[in-house]
């Protein structure tokens, strides 16, 4: 059984959309061109009871190349390195992403981010069964 993401429309529904969705997003220089590292190369997502639990893998980043924030119901991850060489077609590191997470399911608040050795962990902790505004129990007679 896939574990639901979101529930509202245009959001992911489970953790295999999500990842679909990872798949198909890459940044574009200022050109057009696509050139930056896809976002599902060295993404791993994983939901638990309490959390949205993402790694990404940024090599040749550190945690000031890296910006995460929460608008509305979109979690967004961007980041851009330093150019290693002045060789033609050597462009610096760039990714970015936006994931649509249900703010009814998710503590969008409370996202927690950490930077190291080039990997990135982000945590979305979730809203507890019995604080969510949309659930609903109904008796059975």
């Amino acid at each position: 059984m896939e574990n639901l993401l979101a529930a509202s429309s245009g959001a992911p529904q489970s953790l295999g959309r999500l990842l679909s969705m990872l798949d198909d997003v890459s940044a574009a220089s200022p050109d057009g061109a696509a050139r930056a590292a896809p976002m599902r190369r060295g993404w791993n997502a994983r939901e638990d009871a309490d959390a949205l639990r993402l790694r990404v893998d940024m090599p040749g980043l550190g945690k000031e190349h890296v910006k995460v924030w929460a608008e509305q119901n979109s979690l967004v991850i961007k980041g851009e390195g330093e150019k290693e060489s002045e060789q033609e077609g050597a462009d610096a590191p760039r990714y970015s992403g936006r994931l649509e997470l249900a703010g009814d399911v998710y503590r969008m608040d409370q996202i927690k981010a950490e930077m190291k050795n080039g990997v990135l962990r982000v945590v979305v902790p979730k809203v507890k069964e019995e604080e969510r505004k949309d659930v609903f129990e109904v008796n059975v007679d």
